[in-house]
């Protein structure tokens, strides 16, 4: 498959109905995002269609209403959501991307408990 481009924001929110709901209508679209962000049926089709020329959905047209599905998983874009946001603001700096999340005042110490575990499995299997 060739490189997909990089979703924008609104891209990103119709990506997290698709993740969430699986292969959807432009009806189940709107209704999971229309009364939350205002945003209208034809604007929702419409960015359907453009991210179908993308490559980032699938269509599926054997019905009378189009059905769309996400071409990678939430863990396919996170991936590279991260790696792109690594190398274009981080310079590749692992180091430098955790140090930035962590300093972040919102960490609950129940996550940075669960990262530091995280951590720890990390270096016991990397022995």
């Amino acid at each position: 498959m060739k490189e997909l481009p990089k979703p924008s924001e609104g891209e990103l929110r119709i990506l997290q109905v698709l993740w969430n709901r699986g292969p959807s209508t432009v009806r189940d679209v709107f209704e999971r995002l229309g009364q939350t962000t205002g945003v209208g049926y034809t604007t929702i089709l419409k960015l359907l269609q453009i991210m179908h020329e993308k490559g980032l959905v699938a269509r599926d047209e054997s019905a009378r209403s189009h059905i769309y599905s996400a071409r990678l998983s939430r863990e396919e874009e996170q991936e590279r959501s991260v790696e792109n946001l690594l190398q274009t603001v981080f310079n590749g700096s692992k180091k430098q991307l955790v140090l930035q999340i962590l300093a972040d005042e919102k960490v609950s110490k129940k996550e940075l408990t669960e990262i530091q575990s995280l951590i720890s499995e990390l270096v016991a299997d990397s022995r």
